[in-house]
Order: structure tokens, then sequence, then C-alpha cells
């Protein structure tokens, strides 16, 4: 993962193994007593799913998107999962594992990196369940499709930056825990995924291309739906995800010794 220089020192490798390790750790403990085990990483992006295609298909005129619909927002829903469920961890990365931080001598920044990388094995876990949605309602994939691992890594960048920034900040001040946890759902319905960038009348479009999320979705989708291709916010989105990752390394190195002393 990326910032294996941030924090104590150590080798890459030894960084790499206890990165793995303390992920491997998270995905046992969530599935160690849950019978269905794996198939909770994609029943909720699922229901979601289903529940929007029927409000919106068989409810409601759709208005927004592309058929088939539910490929739409499966591509779409299947990332903010993802994103939402790491977001939502990083406010207490290290508070949940206070003693360990402290005694540890690896660099503070894994216990934001294994977050990302637990919550992404999850992610791509998931990812049958689009191939079998896309092969079952005749969705066309194009070459486009060769953008989706730019998006997953614009994603590990952007998350890692937003970890890098959140936990330290959420240990300082604890009201940010539950301002998080509003500003997500907030960025629910301010990203495009019930709906497309394109869908979006001028001057919103614009706005809504400075949502990183909104070209990392593009990203996502540009195998089956070339139409909702957006330079504009394809360009936004890496540029702010990239600049997230090096402005959450520079501040996490300054407020490291500050969260050690609140732990």
């Amino acid at each position: 993962m990326t910032t294996a220089a941030v924090g104590a020192p150590g080798s890459p490798r030894r960084y790499l193994h206890a990165l793995w390790l303390l992920s491997a750790r998270d995905l046992r403990v969530r599935y160690a007593t849950s019978a269905l085990g794996y198939l909770w990483s994609v029943l909720d992006p699922l229901v979601m799913s289903l529940i929007y295609w029927f409000v919106f298909t068989q409810v409601f005129g759709r208005g927004v998107g592309e058929e088939p619909y539910i490929i739409f927002l499966i591509t779409a829903l299947l990332p903010w999962v993802w994103f939402n469920a790491a977001v939502s961890d990083f406010t207490r990365a290290f508070n949940k594992d206070a003693r360990l931080v402290r005694s540890t001598a690896i660099p503070r920044s894994i216990w934001v990196n294994r977050i990302v990388l637990s919550k992404g094995v999850e992610f791509l876990f998931s990812i049958p369940v689009l191939v079998l949605f896309a092969v079952f309602s005749g969705a066309t994939v194009g070459w486009g499709i060769l953008w989706f691992p730019l998006a997953v890594l614009l994603q590990t960048a952007l998350l890692v930056g937003l970890g890098l920034l959140v936990a330290p900040l959420c240990v300082l001040y604890t009201d940010l825990e539950r301002t998080t946890k509003l500003i997500l759902r907030a960025l629910f319905y301010a990203s495009p995924i019930i709906y497309g960038v394109s869908d979006l009348p001028a001057p919103f479009h614009q706005i809504a291309a400075f949502n990183p999320l909104a070209g990392i979705f593009t990203l996502y989708r540009a195998g089956f739906f070339p139409d909702q291709w957006d330079t504009l916010s394809v360009v936004i989105g890496a540029v702010v995800s990239i600049a997230l990752l090096g402005l959450g390394i520079l501040v996490f190195r300054r407020l490291e010794r500050p969260v050690l002393k609140e732990l």
C-alpha cells in the first residue's frame, strides 16, 4: 500500500506483511461467527440495488441512468459500499486498537491502510455479483472496462488520503465521528449513484465534477455505459484523489505524536 514510509521505521516488506496480517485478521473476525460469511459482502449492495431498481423502474418512471438500470446501479453501489464502510471505520481506526497503536513499532499509518485493504478485498469479492447480473441482464461490455483497474487505484488513493486525515482528527476531536456519518449520508445523494453525471443540468453538472467519486464512478461505468463518460469528472477526480493522498500524508505526519498522547 501507499504511505509505507509514514511513521516509525521499518522495511516496506515488513510493513506489507504486517498490513496483510492485520487485514486478514479483520476479515476473519468479521466472518468467523457469520453463517453466511462471504455473502454478507454482497448482500448490502445487492439489496440496495434491487430496492432502487424497483422504486425507479416499477413505481416511478425512471428519468435517470441507462439500461440495464440494475447494472447502472451496481457499478456505482459496489464501490460506494467500499468507500462508505472504509470511511466509517476510519473514525474508530485508532481508538479501537489503542493499546496496539501505542505499543507497536510499525508505522501507525498501517491502521488506516488495513481498513482500506480489508474493505477493498470485500469489494473485489463482490465483483462476481456484477458479472452475474451483467450476463443475465444482457449488458454489453466494451473496451471501457479497461478503465476499471484505474478506478480501483484512484479509489484506493482517495481512501488512504481521507483515512490519514479522518482517523487522527477523530481522536483529537471526538465530535467528528458523528459529523462524518452525517456527511456520508449527504454524500450518497450528492454522488452519481442512482443517477449519472450527464443527467445533471448546468451548473450542477460542473459542480458535481469536483466530487472525486463522480470521476471514479464514471471509470467504473465506462465498460458498460460509454455514453456516461465525462472527461471533466475523470480528470478532476484523479487530481483530487492524488492531492488528498498527499495532503493526508503531510497532515498525518504532524498529528501522529498528538494522537499518541491522546490515546
